[in-house]
């Protein structure tokens, strides 16, 4: 089966600025895949060269095997992007975006899908209304009915839940989940490392315009983020064979990075043997954003 998205080599260069250095990136078609990085990493940049809305200084890019330089029309047709930025037409009803939309791309009997995608989103009450009149997050759900009109193979999600209230976020991605169940291909960016950690199988990690990570969630969690112990001991002494475990310590408290969960009883028989007693016990479980942090904290 062929990738849902590849990109081989791929450069962007904005006169100085090398934006893109060589990323080589892979997704299988089904995946619920996240692309992350810093403000700057490069991320938009790579999703306008597969959008077709700015070109590629060097390297390849394909979409359901269709190159979106050479067969760019295919490679539309396959690829549908919910931008960061509030784009819309102020003068028209949603409604009639959605069906301009449509024409786009050859479709003029699209009501009863452009239906379903109102009533997903919650915009069914607000189908005839100008889109000027729309809140921000009214008008970013309208953004994402857009990316689907024409119900594409892969669909790149680019902050979809920035200035999102709670409810929206959980319709959304509910909607969204159903989507990836029924064969599509998600591409997600966020800040919201929580969402990413959730929701998708495989993350992919830019920095500086390279990709620094690569790898399953549940990989990346088990190879950069230490289990985090707080500890608050009676007296107030950590042993020196405990001291390498070190990741921080406050006034009352000590905190310990561990490998796993088992290293936790040896922690506790060492204070035993030291006769230093745990008046406080925290246990943090690894998350996302701790590797995030930990793998953009280091230079490339």
């Amino acid at each position: 089966m062929i990738p849902a998205i590849e990109i081989h080599e791929v450069h962007k260069r904005f006169g100085r600025l090398h934006a893109l250095r060589g990323v080589n990136l892979a997704v299988e078609q089904g995946e619920f895949f996240a692309l992350l990085g810093p403000n700057g990493a490069g991320k938009t940049t790579l999703i306008n060269i597969l959008a077709g809305l700015s070109r590629a200084t060097q390297g390849r890019c394909r979409i359901m095997g269709h190159d979106v330089v050479d067969d760019y029309r295919d490679a539309r047709r396959s690829l549908g992007v919910v931008p960061q930025e509030l784009v819309y037409d102020a003068f028209f009803t949603v409604r009639e975006m959605l069906r301009f939309q449509s024409g786009y791309f050859g479709l003029s009997r699209n009501d009863a899908w452009i239906d379903e995608l109102l009533h997903n989103l919650a915009l069914t009450d607000k189908a005839d209304a100008p889109t000027r009149t729309l809140s921000g997050g009214m008008k970013r759900r309208v953004l994402v009915a857009q990316a689907l009109v024409h119900k594409p193979p892969v669909i790149v999600l680019d902050e979809p839940t920035a200035g999102v209230d709670v409810e929206l976020r959980q319709n959304l991605w509910e909607f969204i989940r159903r989507l990836n169940r029924d064969g599509h291909t998600i591409v997600l960016t966020t800040h919201y490392l929580d969402e990413a950690e959730t929701l998708c199988r495989r993350v992919a990690m830019l920095k500086q315009g390279q990709v620094v990570a690569l790898d399953t969630t549940q990989n990346l969690l088990s190879a950069h983020a230490a289990t985090q112990v707080r500890l608050k001991l009676e007296p107030h002494r950590l042993p020196d064979a405990l001291r390498p475990l070190l990741a921080g310590e406050g006034a009352d408290f000590f905190n310990l990075a561990l490998d796993d969960y088992a290293g936790l009883e040896r922690v506790l028989a060492t204070l035993r043997e030291a006769n230093i007693a745990v008046t406080e016990l925290e246990v943090a479980k690894p998350d996302l954003e701790t590797v995030f942090l930990q793998l953009m904290g280091k230079t490339t």
